[in-house]
């Protein structure tokens, strides 16, 4: 039975199971909002507590659940809100809008004793990992900077490079295989001053959540995970502001009402500073950072919300005046939310995403700049068949412009010409289905699938090779080198040079022992048709991404997972642990010695192979009380092959599994947050990772008077093992209570036993003895901080 016909049944099903349900029922909707604010919340628990049945809102605070007519108790929460209970009569369809009140309304805004956290154990989401805003805001930071991806790293499953590396890797995956989305936008890089922070200001973020499997399908476009940041919509009530002044960095918020109850402005910026000290130690060099996040929302009506977001941040790495290296992210987007009727919600997207890299080499006497952007146009809609079912389905369609770089001489003597490497179109398009169906008290079922195709676009010329092999295998040498053209082919503007299309299905399955715990199972195809153009370990400004063609393929993958989730003594402790493997074809891995920048012709040092991932996830968190925080252990290997193409051929690493550069055994975090009084919080942080894989060399010999090294079998080495200690104290004036301003002051020290992890390892000869060393990079050691944060 093909996909199509698997599609057929399912839609076939879902709508014979909902006109049985919807018969003599009725309809329950509304929006949840902050009480101060009138900002929606999103992942309300809503609650008919006689039936033991419910729902949660959505991304836009929407909720709506079918009941029988009678009359019911409805039950309401959210993390730090107070709970509302009320008596609801349904003896019709009743819009029902709700106000939650916040239980505290402090400069931290939650205090964590108060909040009630619980493991979903009926509903299939699995692998996905949660963290409020304030529960980020609590963890000791580098440099005084709360920083969202960071805060990641200590959720089993999420690895990093290292310090100073930008990005992140989930279970086992490359950087590049994250995809990115503030308010549906694709962040290219996350990452701020090549790694240090992250470029999502805390204050301007309203929810974050990370899927690493069982990956919804209305999402795609990426391999290893999903990470889904919505920013705040504005305060439409009264104007307020909120800031912080950290030693590198400050950060300032405007947000209130363009029309009381009705619309409302959100303006934040954030910038570094401590390169303007640089002058007064005689150091012409600079680096810094800006941002700037906009969000406008309007209601239109009880059926019509218009929202306009955007983001644009730089970073500028300056050498003497003469080499500038500027670089960021540009998103704008335009969304339509239009409620059909109580069960139907649709939201339309209009989306721009613009990623640029640019050096200006004063010293050579030219400018460089690439970079990526692409247009996207979404149209998603969740219908609440009954309180059993519930469908997400949609169209998404992304039009790609690719740069990979263009030169421009600074100066008419300089001897260089202008020159652009040729732009690469593509298109990419998807229809999706999704649906969460209870199919008793115990057991329920999310079933999906997604529909992929992709164009690489002209116009353009490429080259062809004989027997369409770009990199051939010299028997002589055992290495693989390069091709060499055997002619060109060209293609019109638009004309598609290399199409693909995918079915992906998406399953997930719980079955709930009890209330308190159940057994949890996923799976999901995942397809990449951009590849991130890099033989680093993190991404770097200077990759360039590509589009899928007939030799770069496009990259699949399934992942299959399992897990345990329980809560115990009345949700004051909670424990999720999963299991999962991932199984990845067309994996891309480069040539020895490739040749990866402005190379226009990248298929002649790429050789497809293959991956896989598996390990085990333990979560364990201490929800409540004045010391809470959590504890998270993940062990897990990452690998991949590229074997020959022939028997003569070896492939990479004799065409055995090797392990790739973002592989880690071990990967521990431990956090605590202890609240002392009203005036005093206390927060730690612990991190241990396996040393990263590299390539270190085995032996030397000597050529024409000059010792080379010469290296094993790729990924065969590690780094050391990489650890460190975090702590932070918060000081929260008593006076604040009484009065609108209300500041705190967040102590804090990074790697306090002051551990010199190593970033990489270098060899070198050294210029007295002529022996070669090894020479051990570290970038941070001990490093204390401190900043005021303010409210109004």
């Amino acid at each position: 039975m093909n996909f199509k016909n698997v599609l057929f049944l399912i839609v076939l099903s879902v709508f014979s199971v909902s006109t049985l349900y919807s018969q003599e029922k009725f309809t329950l909707s509304g929006t949840v909002s902050d009480q101060r604010s009138n900002e929606t919340l999103i992942g309300v628990t809503v609650v008919i507590t006689e039936l033991k049945t419910g729902t949660t809102t959505n991304e836009y605070g929407f909720y709506s659940i079918s009941l029988p007519k009678g009359t019911y108790i409805l039950e309401i929460s959210y993390i730090g809100f107070e709970t509302i209970t009320s008596t609801i009569i349904l003896d019709k369809n009743i819009r029902n809008n709700v106000s939650m009140k916040e239980s505290v309304q402090l400069l931290n805004e939650v205090v964590l004793t108060d909040r009630k956290v619980r493991t979903e154990i009926r509903k299939p989401e699995m692998s996905v990992n949660k963290l409020t805003i304030q529960e980020i805001k609590q963890l000791p930071v580098l440099l005084g900077e709360v920083d969202i991806i960071k805060s990641l790293l200590t959720l089993p499953g999420v690895t990093s490079a290292g310090e100073g590396q930008s990005g992140f890797n989930v279970r086992g995956g490359g950087a590049d295989e994250n995809l990115i989305l503030l308010d549906e936008a694709t962040i290219y890089n996350s990452s701020h001053l090549f790694g240090l922070f992250s470029v999502f200001n805390p204050d301007a973020i309203k929810d974050l959540k990370l899927y690493k499997g069982g990956i919804p399908a209305r999402f795609g476009g990426r391999l290893s995970s999903v990470l889904d940041i919505y920013q705040k919509e504005g305060n439409s009530k009264d104007f307020h502001m909120t800031g912080g002044i950290g030693l590198v960095s400050s950060r300032l918020l405007a947000e209130g009402p363009i029309v009381k109850d009705r619309g409302s402005f959100l303006v934040a910026g954030r910038g570094s500073y401590a390169h303007l000290f640089l002058p007064l130690f005689n150091n012409d060099n600079s680096a810094y950072f800006y941002d700037l996040n906009t969000k406008i929302s309007y209601k239109l009506n009880d059926n019509n919300n218009v929202f306009i977001s955007g983001y644009f941040g730089r970073d500028v790495f300056s050498l003497n005046e003469t080499f500038v290296n500027t670089y960021g992210n540009s998103v704008l987007n335009f969304r339509w939310n239009h409620l059909f009727n109580e069960k139907l919600f649709s939201n339309m997207s209009f989306i721009y995403s613009d990623y640029y890299y640019g050096l200006t080499l004063d010293f050579v006497g030219f400018n460089w700049d690439s970079g990526i952007k692409n247009y996207n146009f979404k149209y998603d809609f969740k219908h609440y068949l009954n309180n059993k079912l519930k469908l997400t389905y949609g169209l998404n369609s992304i039009y790609y412009d690719f740069n990979p770089g263009k030169i421009e001489p600074t100066d008419e003597n300089s001897g260089i010409n202008e020159d652009q490497l040729a732009k690469k179109y593509a298109f990419e398009g998807a229809l999706y289905l999704d649906a969460e169906h209870q199919l008793s008290d115990q057991i329920t079922v999310s079933y999906g699938l997604r529909y992929s195709l992709f164009y690489r676009l002209g116009d353009q010329t490429l080259n062809t090779y004989a027997n369409n092999q770009a990199v051939t295998f010299n028997q002589d040498f055992q290495i693989y080198e390069s091709a060499n053209p055997t002619g060109t082919i060209s293609y019109k503007k638009n004309e598609t040079i290399a199409s693909f299309d995918n079915w992906e299905p998406r399953l997930g399955i719980s079955y709930a022992i009890n209330d308190e715990q159940s057994i949890k199972a996923s799976y999901n195809r995942m397809t990449q048709y951009l590849h991130l153009i890099s033989n680093t370990q993190s991404p770097t400004p200077l990759d360039v991404w590509a589009p899928s063609d007939n030799f770069l393929r496009p990259q699949l993958l399934d992942q299959f997972a399992v897990g345990y989730f329980r809560n115990f003594k009345n949700d004051e402790y909670s424990l999720e642990v999963e299991s999962f493997y991932k199984n990845i074809q067309d994996r891309v891995d480069y040539i020895d010695g490739a040749n990866l920048i402005a190379n226009e012709a990248i298929e002649q040092v790429v050789l497809n192979g293959v991956g896989r991932a598996y390990g085990l996830e333990v979560l364990f968190r201490k929800n409540q009380g004045k010391f809470n925080g959590w504890l998270a252990y993940t062990l897990a290997r990452s690998e991949q092959k590229v074997e020959g193409r022939t028997p003569q051929e070896t492939g990479i690493n004799n065409g055995e599994w090797y392990r790739t550069g973002f592989d880690k055994l071990h990967d521990i975090s431990i956090v605590g947050n202890y609240n002392y009084n009203e005036k005093w919080r206390f927060g730690a942080n612990f991190s241990f990772q396996s040393g990263q894989p590299i390539t270190l060399p085995n032996g030397q010999y000597e050529y024409n008077g000059i010792t080379v090294p010469s290296y094993g079998l790729r990924n065969g080495n590690n780094l050391p093992a990489y650890h460190r200690l975090d702590v932070s104290a918060t000081l929260t004036p008593s006076k604040n209570k009484d009065r609108k301003w209300q500041g705190e002051w967040v102590f804090g020290v990074y790697n306090i036993y002051n551990r010199m992890n190593a970033a990489s390892i270098t060899f070198q000869q050294n210029k007295e003895t002529a022996v070669n060393e090894a020479t051990r990079l570290a970038i941070f050691g001990f490093i204390p901080s401190v900043t005021y944060n303010f409210k109004f």
